[in-house]
């Protein structure tokens, strides 16, 4: 198989650039900049990417790699700070540019290039930076400018080098996607095989290669990753595999009860659910702090799961859900934690297994939806939106009682039902109910109320790096309204968020 990587220089697209890759049936995976350059020979790479990163290529403190990565005779693709680090390398000179660049920016190409090839002399790219190279090296030529960067874009083309100051993988510039499967076809010479199918026949293949006649256990909580593990394992070893579903009670509503009747009737396996609302509720008494919260939700879970565990008995393997964004994020070393990843846990030290198995751990969560759907789990399920993993618990603001997760539960239960209805679901990436634990005055036929409030949420994303709150039509918000405080007992008030991210985040906790 053909394998493009991406040589992480710590820019906020990395992830994004390899799905860019993949989408256009190439595998990439990516690979920090203190990866050996020895590891990168051994691997056998039919181009390399080096990605954007925030930092300035002449300080010293930034991240930088030995010249010698140019010379492996593999293409290379720089892009924005990765183009500025090409250049350095090569004795170019990069500067802090007179007139930084950002967003939208409008770039004329100035010499033929495969780069190019098929794309109109004048587009619109994305471009983010202060620094600029002002003076190409030697033995590169310019193929693209804008007005206020003399050097946009740069090749060497005997030694398939290419360089560019913009971002073509994000969707804002107008050609991107046309410039990386250039890159990708006419440059490296890729022929496209990496597919979903063959992804699945080989998975099931190996899977029932190495499992064999034992069992596997998995930890099921109902979202996309461990569901569609579910699957490929259930297609692999039938029923060896047992899956353990701890329903704590935060879930939406019903929720539980649709992945049970799901994986019962979809797939040959052994199912186990846990009832264990009322332990998560005596655990959470009292306590409103969100991160608080967050840790015993996680704590309780895994003691919960564990306990389960046990009794099923040692031995055999253990499969987790783990996908390619968790083992980038859980492996950045120094970096900042940007989450705690539910899909990778500590197994207790008087637990033990033969192996882990982790199925999904070299797809990003798009190419775990694609084999979801292939393997027949329900959309409901397999385009399920992100939910956080401590649940409702951090979408009701203050102490969780069970009367709130019922308020919550209810709400967002018609939130659901009205925009799958009108069929406007599809225009957003997740949409939600929120108890902010504030009550308000209202009017009830001829009786005052002082009642709880919710506040619906709802937004529109490519990348949940950035988010917009989305416009929904006054009639549909109207007709929502009016189903939950009619329908839900407790709610006499519905307003609507209208603030984006940034400032705000997506959830509330």
């Amino acid at each position: 198989m053909q394998k493009i990587l991406v040589l992480d220089f710590g820019g906020q697209y990395n992830q994004l650039i390899a799905r860019r890759v993949r989408d256009d049936s190439v595998y990439a995976e990516i690979l920090p900049y203190t990866t050996p350059i020895d590891e990168i020979q051994r691997r056998n790479y039919s181009g390399i990417i080096f990605t954007g990163g925030p930092n300035s290529v002449y300080d010293n403190s930034s991240p930088h790699y030995t010249k010698n990565i140019l010379e492996l005779g593999i293409p290379v693709l720089g892009i924005c700070y990765g183009c500025q680090l090409i250049a350095w390398m090569r004795d170019g000179t990069v500067s802090t540019a007179p007139v930084s660049e950002y967003g939208k920016v409008e770039i004329k190409t100035v010499r033929e290039s495969l780069l190019f090839k098929g794309i109109p002399e004048s587009s619109v790219v994305w471009m983010s930076h202060t620094d600029y190279i002002s003076e190409a090296p030697e033995g590169f030529e310019v193929i693209a400018e804008t007005d206020n960067c003399p050097c946009a874009a740069m090749q060497n083309t005997e030694e398939k080098i290419y360089a560019v100051q913009f971002h073509p993988e994000v969707t804002h510039s107008q050609y991107g996607k046309e410039m990386l499967h250039n890159f990708l076809y006419e440059i490296c010479g890729c022929t496209g095989d990496w597919k979903m199918d063959s992804f699945i026949d080989d998975t099931v293949k190996s899977l029932r290669e190495k499992i064999g006649e034992k069992r596997v256990i998995l930890g099921l909580s109902g979202g996309v990753d461990s569901s569609v593990a579910a699957g490929l394992l259930s297609r692999a070893v039938g029923s060896q595999l047992t899956c353990v579903f701890v329903d704590q009670g935060l879930m939406r509503k019903d929720e539980g009860d649709f992945v049970e009747k799901t994986f019962t009737s979809l797939f040959d396996m052994k199912f186990v659910r846990v009832n264990c609302q009322q332990h998560f509720l005596d655990a959470l008494k009292g306590v409103t702090d969100p991160e608080q919260k967050r840790k015993i939700v996680g704590t309780e879970f895994y003691n919960v799961f564990w306990e389960q565990i046990k009794k099923e008995g040692n031995g055999g393997f253990f499969a987790q859900g783990t996908i390619y964004p968790d083992c980038i994020e859980s492996g950045k070393g120094d970096a900042d934690t940007i989450k705690t990843h539910h899909n990778r846990v500590k197994m207790p030290e008087d637990i033990h297994f033969d192996g882990i198995i982790e199925p999904l751990k070299d797809l990003f969560k798009d190419e775990v939806r694609a084999v979801g759907e292939k393997l027949g789990i329900p959309k409901q399920l397999v385009r399920r939106q992100p939910f956080p993993g401590p649940g409702l618990c951090v979408r009701i603001l203050g102490e969780i009682t069970a009367e709130k997760i019922r308020l919550v539960q209810d709400a967002d239960a018609v939130l659901r039902d009205e925009m799958d209805k009108c069929g406007y679901s599809e225009n957003l990436s997740q949409f939600f109910a929120v108890l902010p634990g504030a009550k308000s005055v209202g009017v009830m036929g001829d009786h005052r109320t002082y009642e709880d409030i919710i506040i619906l949420r709802a937004v529109c994303t490519d990348d949940f790096m950035t988010a917009d709150w989305a416009r929904i039509p006054y009639d549909i918000l109207a007709k929502v309204s009016n189903r939950i405080t009619n329908e839900v007992k407790g709610i006499n008030r519905v307003v609507y968020d209208i603030t984006s991210k940034p400032p705000a985040t997506v959830e509330y906790e």
